[in-house]
């Protein structure tokens, strides 16, 4: 038998430490959650949306000494993941014109109005820039995001676009190119995680990315026998197999190569927006 659960359901997250906002970009109104002091880090929502483990994911990086920027994108804020999400939040994300879900597409238009979110949390929090954390299904926009300055720290998570093609980048020629040439002019780092045996997110992806970037792209991959084996529905379901390093599969105990990542991650900010301007 199945359980559908509530909005309200004591497995959903409420978020009610941070202040719920609409943040306004060229006239595009979108939620965003805000918590915490800092320089500024814009994380992106995995699928099925900010579930409660981003929103957890969200307050360990504001908890290290960031404002967090948390954008609803896509499916109902802070839910519970269930399997039925595959119907109701991937398959309506897939057809948006928002995103660029398949081979072909380009980049997703949404990244424009991330860019804008990154242009305002900056003006808002100050620091030398901004850190922005991709994840999953927005893996790739941290990325296509530092085409806006004030990103200096993109963090790249299990980047699942484009869907059908297991060595493709969700980006088009001209954004890869300029992307390229700033991380190159910049001196940026670009940080990724992934698992051995993720179907969504696979070595080809990484090997790509590496073309487009050399040195500068540093992809880590874990064990999938590290990843969580009780993750919610959606997770254990839809994505079948280890997949979400620092959110679903993270297994919450000190030394465990996921939290190892988490910690390595909360660095990579810290040393890129907080230490360079000390």
């Amino acid at each position: 038998m199945t359980i559908m659960r509530g909005r309200n359901d004591p497995m959903d997250d409420p978020l009610d430490d941070f202040s719920r906002r609409v943040v306004s970009v060229d006239d595009v109104d979108k939620t965003v959650y805000v918590a915490g002091s800092g320089p500024a880090v814009v994380l992106m929502p995995e699928m099925p949306g900010i579930s409660p483990d981003v929103v957890r994911f969200a307050r360990w990086v504001r908890d290290a000494g960031f404002s967090v920027y948390l954008p609803s994108l896509f499916g109902v804020d802070g839910a519970y993941p269930l399997a039925e999400a595959r119907e109701t939040v991937v398959r309506r994300a897939c057809v948006s014109a928002e995103f660029r879900a398949f081979a072909g597409g380009g980049t997703s238009p949404v990244v424009t109005w991330l860019r804008g979110l990154a242009r305002l949390a900056h003006a808002e929090s100050g620091g030398p820039g901004v850190g922005a954390v991709g994840l999953c299904f927005t893996g790739n926009f941290a990325l296509t995001m530092a085409l806006e300055p004030a990103v200096i720290a993109p963090v790249v998570n299990h980047p699942s676009l484009p869907l059908d093609d297991p060595g493709g980048l969700e980006i088009s020629a001209a954004d890869a190119a300029a992307v390229a040439e700033r991380v190159a002019r910049g001196g940026l780092k670009v940080l990724a995680y992934r698992f051995d045996d993720d179907r969504w997110c696979t070595g080809q992806r990484f090997a790509a990315y590496r073309a487009l970037l050399g040195d500068a792209f540093d992809g880590r991959v874990l064990k999938a026998e590290s990843a969580n084996t009780d993750p919610p529905p959606f997770f254990r379901d839809v994505v079948g197999c280890a997949h979400s390093v620092v959110t679903a599969h993270l297994v919450d105990q000190d030394g465990h190569p996921t939290v190892q990542a988490r910690n390595e991650i909360i660095a990579f900010l810290t040393e890129r927006l907080v230490t360079r301007q000390e």
